[in-house]
């Protein structure tokens, strides 16, 4: 039998993979803790708990009629982001996938009415940078999926997803982390204002609402109140968190959904980055295991 052996909200920024120099300079000279701490979170996590396969929930890539997992022995390639070209040019990557379990996953997924989620083998399907970015810092020997975010789900679709991800880890024999790849509130400043925003501080967050938000929720994560995020999701999607949150919403309910207590871990502080909410919070398997969990 598998199991979830560590989950993390994790920030993809672009900031964290352009030239050291750029990135200090675009923070008064500072180093980003979103940078550092995923340099740590790889020394102190990811080479402890080994994982088998990682699992990214990606806040970038929109499907629409149904969910998607990649189901590709390998994806292999140059990356050119066609968002920020200048930052992201030709990045070369390479990731072993594991087939089977995302060919499980589409399996259970087909055993209900409540949601859709198709293992897809191409080979050219794009990849997005809310995985990538992650490789050089966290990636080891292990297989890399990704499940996209279907923007016309709601919070019951990513509710059903994270509880087929929980029945196939169990299924399978496989030790998995999960990475919820996003933004807490994600709203960017204006063209004309977004350079004058571009260091850490949360002075630069979008609106003072969106801090708030942003800070409630990062609260109840340290003290493992899964249950009052999920519970004022609504709430919280006033700020327009990134791809409604879904990346959070699919990672919880494989963990458990509200019932699941697990504290978090901060890898970062609480950033900026042009208006939005950036933070890295990780969550331990519980001894005992992931409460409510299948």
């Amino acid at each position: 039998m598998g199991e979830i052996v560590g989950a993390g909200l994790l920030a993809h920024v672009p900031t964290i993979v352009l030239p050291d120099g750029l990135r200090r300079e675009l923070n008064d000279g500072h180093e980003s803790t979103l940078y550092s701490g995923l340099h740590r979170l790889r020394g102190e996590v990811f080479d402890v708990v080994k994982p088998d396969l990682v699992l990214v929930f990606d806040s970038h890539w929109f499907t629409t009629v149904e969910f998607v997992v990649t189901a590709a022995e390998r994806r292999m390639g140059f990356f050119t982001s066609g968002e920020l070209p200048r930052g992201m040019s030709s990045v070369p990557y390479d990731m072993p996938g594991n087939p089977e379990f995302a060919r499980l996953i589409g399996t259970i997924a087909d055993e209900t009415d409540e949601c859709w989620i198709t293992a897809i083998d191409n080979e050219h399907l794009p990849v997005e940078y809310a995985t990538l970015n992650f490789l050089p810092f966290l990636q080891g020997d292990e297989a890399w999926t990704s499940i996209g975010v279907c923007q016309t789900a709601d919070s019951r679709d990513f509710a059903t997803v994270g509880k087929v991800v929980a029945e196939a880890v169990r299924r399978s024999d496989l030790r998995v982390v999960l990475i919820a790849s996003g933004a807490v509130s994600h709203t960017f400043h204006k063209l004309r204002d977004l350079r004058r925003h571009e260091a850490a501080p949360e002075e630069h967050i979008y609106s003072d609402e969106a801090r708030y938000w942003d800070h409630r929720v990062i609260d109840a994560l340290e003290r493992g109140d899964h249950a009052q995020v999920v519970e004022e999701m609504d709430q919280f999607t006033s700020v327009r968190p990134e791809g409604h949150f879904g990346h959070y919403q699919m990672m919880i309910h494989a963990l458990g959904g509200a019932a699941c207590t697990a504290p978090g871990r901060m890898y970062s502080d609480y950033e900026n980055s042009i208006g939005t909410g950036q933070v890295h919070v990780w969550f331990d398997r519980p001894a005992d295991g992931w409460t409510g969990a299948i």
